[in-house]
């Protein structure tokens, strides 16, 4: 078992959360949850194509930190796992579905497939297959904002960018050389590092030298925090933090949020790298569980209420399949549409 970092404490008794924030966080993560496992059972019935990366596990960075921000006003950009980004950030489970069944009608126009996810209209900026691809993408983002407000005087330019990524794009040349252009530039922009533990099969331990990520900011004279990846309420404070200082004008934060993938790093990974006891310890710490034990305990919903999402929630997703299945081929006549941007 790969050493593991002792998880930062957070007391959520400081936190301030309503009722009607405590269950849009859980059906956010409920969401994902669901979608990927219905993935899972869809690419084992040779529904999906390709590589097939699933987020189970790390449901909490995804909420936590879309959730904070404006979904379908700031960014977002994503990785190669993008399909509870897309989730987060508002883009319909049925058009995220239909784009996995390489579908017309999937958010892609089904050109993009499991990889490539990407809706103007949500503002996602697009998942992608090459590791430290979208780290640059979403500072010219970042600065399209800073430039639109800046320079043009448009005082409605407020929007964060939020780049995800994993620990092993951070020993990725496009990450420090991005993250020192947003630093001197103060980019409106969260660089959150999804540390999983493992770069596919490589332990972060023995492929970094500084394991501890969030300390590389401090090279670039930028703000570093680490967060339990777990624990949405935690990261939401951390990420709340994050967007205000970025919307003040204030620059970039550098997250690394400590999490665990609950599957291998592909449909077709058949994880055997990872020991038993490491899975059973972030098992252990379930973060969909752990939020719906806290709105109990707090008095913010009942077991029922509970349940009722995940059955709203599973509901919602049967929908999806049965409008992917439904829906039309990309026609072969449109093979060199899309290629460049166009209106429809």
């Amino acid at each position: 078992m790969v050493q593991e970092r002792t998880l930062p404490t957070f007391n959520a008794a400081n936190t301030r959360i309503t009722k009607a924030e405590g269950l849009r966080l859980y059906e956010d993560m409920v969401l994902g949850r669901l979608f990927e496992d219905k993935c899972a059972e869809m690419y084992y019935r040779g529904k999906m194509f390709g590589f097939v990366h699933l987020y189970n596990g790390q449901e909490a960075v995804s909420t936590g930190v879309i959730q904070a921000m404006r979904p379908g006003e700031d960014y977002v950009c994503s990785t190669y796992r993008d399909h509870v980004h897309a989730l987060s950030a508002g883009v319909p489970a049925k058009e995220v579905m239909a784009e996995l069944f390489g579908k017309a009608t999937g958010c892609s126009k089904g050109r993009g497939g499991s990889m490539h996810m990407f809706s103007a209209e949500h503002r996602l900026l697009g998942g992608y297959a090459f590791v430290a691809e979208g780290i640059p993408v979403a500072a010219g983002a970042a600065f399209q904002t800073k430039y639109r407000r800046e320079v043009l005087k448009d005082e409605s330019a407020d929007q964060v960018t939020a780049c995800f990524f994993g620990d092993g794009a951070a020993n990725n040349g496009q990450f420090f050389e991005t993250l020192n252009m947003a630093a001197l530039w103060k980019l409106p922009i969260l660089f959150v590092v999804e540390n999983n533990k493992w770069a596919i099969g490589m332990a972060h331990d023995r492929a970094t030298s500084q394991t501890e990520i969030y300390k590389k900011a401090s090279v670039f004279n930028m703000v570093g925090t680490e967060v339990d990846g777990m624990d949405v309420l935690a990261v939401r404070a951390v990420a709340q933090e994050a967007v205000a200082r970025a919307r003040a004008g204030e620059g970039p934060t550098l997250i690394e949020a400590l999490t665990y993938r609950f599957r291998g790093h592909s449909l077709a990974d058949p994880d055997e790298m990872r020991s038993k006891s490491e899975k059973e310890f972030w098992f252990a710490r379930d973060p969909i569980k752990k939020l719906a034990a806290y709105l109990i305990k707090q008095n913010l919903a009942d077991e029922e209420e509970i349940k009722g999402i995940d059955r709203k929630i599973q509901e919602l997703i049967d929908e999806a399949v049965k409008f992917a299945e439904s829906s039309p081929e990309p026609d072969p006549s449109e093979l060199y549409r899309f290629v460049f941007a166009e209106d429809e």
